[in-house]
């Protein structure tokens, strides 16, 4: 199989492995498409979180999409041809390399955790796999490239709390930004407010925000205060860098929530409680992509998540160009690049 391997900062290297090979509660899948992460992946490569470079050479990428090839013995709930969420390459069985999720490879595997679970395997063994689920077999494998992000951010939201007639900020119009404006009007949000690069401006408004603030603007400040009012019921910095997190606080209503889901200076900001109006909740419940698969499912069916916002599904990138994927992501070229990572995809 082709593998995208972090080897050294900057850039990706592919080269050819051996397939994988599965045991009892696994399933082989051939990787369809896979979609970059402009916030983990590109920290990843660029080296702003060390972990993965430090276990190099490893695999990385985590929104992939899979077929299934083979299965082991006791797998009972996927079969040959079914499609599946969130599938990556494992570490070689050798130690040569490592995974860090393995989502950039033509081949990968899937772990029936359900079963697993059932016959009583350490959690620490299938926790992390309960992002493999089944995809309907109707569904475009290209589109199903965004289901780690929706899933992410539909937990995230939802378990802050937005309900209809709720005011909504999202600080950054990044892949998560555009998502979580999405996932608030599809939960009845009465106002969506959304800061971020002016070229995003009409993928805001396609997202289901009501209004877009130029984050250049000398004056954004001021506008952003202006569109606050008496502040907003929720507020979400996509974003991450101190900055943002500091334009959060002053915007979120008193009583109301604030998250930070964003990763850009990760590590090195902090939240100021006297920045804010008065009281409010950070939310800390972080998010669970499992537990919004069904629902993230059903939006899709009734059109009400457009992959079109963020992917541009007739001119993906091929495995062998996911450098050049990743210089549109950082040119913003695109919100997220599509990469067709085998040749039956």
């Amino acid at each position: 199989m082709k593998a995208a391997f972090l080897e050294e900062l900057g850039s990706l290297t592919v080269r050819q492995v051996p397939d994988p090979q599965i045991g009892p509660y696994e399933a082989l899948c051939e990787l369809l498409y896979g979609a970059t992460c402009s916030g983990t992946d590109l920290h990843l490569i660029e080296g702003r979180v060390r972990w993965a470079i430090d276990c190099a050479p490893t695999i990385i990428g985590h929104e992939s999409v899979g077929r299934v090839v083979a299965v082991g013995p006791k797998v009972r709930n996927f079969k040959v041809g079914d499609l599946v969420s969130r599938v990556g390459a494992p570490p070689a069985a050798d130690g040569s390399y490592h995974s860090t999720w393995g989502g950039f490879a033509s081949m990968g595997v899937a772990k029936d955790h359900w079963v697993m679970a059932e016959d009583g395997l350490p959690r620490e063994q299938w926790d992390m796999n309960r992002v493999n689920q089944v995809i309907p077999p109707d569904f475009d494998p290209r589109a199903c490239a965004m289901l780690t992000t929706w899933r992410e951010t539909l937990s995230c939201i939802t378990r802050m709390g937005v309900s209809p007639g709720s005011r909504v900020l999202i600080l950054g119009s990044g892949g998560v930004g555009l998502a979580f404006s999405a996932h608030a009007a599809n939960l009845g949000a009465a106002e969506i407010v959304m800061t971020g690069n002016p070229a995003r401006a009409q993928l805001a408004l396609r997202a289901g925000a009501a209004a877009h603030l130029d984050y250049k603007a000398p004056d954004h400040a001021d506008r952003l205060a202006h569109a606050a009012g008496n502040g907003f019921h929720y507020v979400i910095d996509a974003v991450g860098s101190q900055a943002s997190i500091n334009l959060a606080l002053a915007a979120v209503a008193v009583g109301g929530s604030l998250a930070v889901y964003g990763i850009g200076e990760f590590g090195k900001t902090t939240v100021d409680p006297s920045l804010a109006r008065g009281e409010f909740t950070k939310c800390d419940g972080g998010y669970d992509e499992a537990e919004t698969h069904d629902r993230v499912v059903t939006l899709m069916r009734a059109g009400k998540l457009d992959a079109t916002i963020w992917l541009d599904l007739e001119n993906p990138f091929q495995l062998d160009e996911i450098n050049a994927a990743f210089d549109a992501v950082r040119r913003r070229d695109c919100v997220k690049a599509l990469v067709k990572l085998s040749g039956h995809a």
